[in-house]
């Protein structure tokens, strides 16, 4: 009794953890997909503002590619769905299985226990059982076989009913499930038909852009080299900013130097003057004060989960050496990434720290945030809320995105670490 006490115990603590485990992973499935959906409709809300500005044939397949990968994500994401409810679907469906099984022998088994109770159900066979006893050892023996066995048939009849309990529990869940897993079976059905016309109308725009190959091939080598010339703006301000730090921090710490040895030579002290700059041994990096070093590791520590420069938005440039999603013969270059947003949306700072400068590059101004020893950089805007040497804390506001004159609002935004350029998408929130 005692082990198969011990049984039902280990199974049902086995079934626990199992189904924790599901709803788990149900629980990331679900926050996935809600993520990718809302994702989908801002993305679906700008494109619709785009198309109604200047055509640009380019503009619209490298929007439709990323609303195609945007659509697959989905569907990926509905298959583990259905594949892990599947496999929580056996699971269960082999534990009901099992249940009822155990249930059967248990009910068997009570019945021929009522059975013999009933031959000997009256009051006077116990009387007699326990009084023909030999002597009151045996006797005494005989009363408390007599309890246990009592003890037994409740206990039988506990188990009946814990067992019948669960095989409920189960099989109600077990609904849940199907009808759960169909859902998902029809929301993928749907999903499936919109990445299809998706398709279609991406091979529309790749026709389109074949027929003039060469009219559309100039304009990527066009837009290339102006990304040259505004990225190697962005390294020498940067480098510019480095420069002016460092001479500031070290004119500043000659002066205190000074002060100190004329304290110390009024007094007779010969102790040396106390350093709180930390100087790099190479150029191109801040030297850094104990506030200026903390703020970096603040910075460094919350890799992955800065927040956006902007609420609503997709990456329409991806960071780094990529082919050009309609030419890959040609490789474009990405400093930074750039971001698809809302006609004059705000611009926040993804941290906090100080405004260094804030120059006008190409047609648009530019702002660069020091945080220690790192830079963000914010590209494109129309307007700013911001001075220079104003200290800027967490999302705050710092301008408005601009518009190209494609009627598209989109926001560079590049991440260094002193003269080192990152991949910012790597630092950011999921959101």
């Amino acid at each position: 009794m005692h082990r198969i006490l011990s049984f039902i115990l280990l199974f049902l603590t086995i079934s626990s953890y199992a189904q924790q485990d599901y709803e788990a992973q149900q629980r990331q499935l679900e926050e996935r997909k809600a993520s990718i959906l809302k994702e989908i409709k801002e993305y679906q809300t700008l494109l619709n503002t785009n198309k109604k500005q200047e055509r640009n044939i380019l503009a619209e397949l490298n929007e439709q590619n990323k609303k195609i990968k945007l659509q697959t994500e989905l569907i990926n994401n509905s298959n583990k769905q259905v594949k892990t409810l599947g496999n929580d679907i056996y699971v269960n469906t082999i534990a009901s299985n099992k249940l009822r099984k155990e249930l059967a022998v248990l009910k068997d088994d009570y019945a021929k226990t009522i059975v013999k109770s009933y031959k000997s159900r009256s009051e006077q066979n116990r009387i007699m059982f326990i009084l023909s006893s030999e002597n009151f050892l045996q006797a005494y023996k005989r009363m408390q076989y007599i309890k246990q066995y009592a003890k037994y048939r409740k206990s039988q009849g506990d188990e009946i009913r814990s067992k019948f309990e669960e095989l409920e529990r189960i099989s109600a869940h077990l609904e849940v499930q199907k009808r759960k897993k169909e859902q998902v079976a029809n929301e993928q059905e749907g999903q499936r038909k919109v990445l299809q016309e998706d398709k279609n109308k991406q091979s529309e725009l790749m026709s389109l852009v074949q027929k003039d190959s060469k009219k559309y091939s100039a304009q990527i080598k066009n837009k290339q080299q102006e990304t040259k010339k505004i990225d190697q703006q962005i390294k020498s301000i940067i480098k510019k900013i480095i420069e002016e730090e460092n001479r500031k921090r070290r004119k500043e710490e000659a002066r205190k130097k000074r002060e100190e040895e004329a304290r110390n030579a009024k007094t007779g002290s010969t102790s040396k003057p106390t350093t709180t700059v930390t100087k790099t041994s190479s150029s191109g990096k801040f030297d850094l004060t104990p506030a200026e070093k903390a703020l970096a590791t603040s910075f460094s520590n919350n890799r992955g989960s800065l927040p956006w420069p902007v609420e609503k938005g997709y990456i329409s440039l991806g960071y780094g050496d990529q082919p050009h999603p309609e030419y890959p013969s040609l490789t474009i270059h990405n400093s930074g990434i750039e971001i698809s947003t809302e006609k004059g949306a705000s611009v926040r700072s993804v941290f906090e720290g100080e405004v260094m400068n804030i120059q006008v590059i190409g047609n648009n101004k530019a702002v660069f945030i020091r945080h220690g020893e790192y830079i963000t950089v914010y590209q494109n805007l129309a307007s700013t809320s911001v001075s220079k040497g104003q200290k800027v804390s967490t999302k705050q506001k710092i301008g408005t995105v601009g518009t190209n004159h494609e009627g598209k609002s989109i926001l560079k935004f590049v991440l260094t670490k002193n003269e080192s350029i990152n991949n910012p998408q790597s630092w950011l929130s999921g959101r």
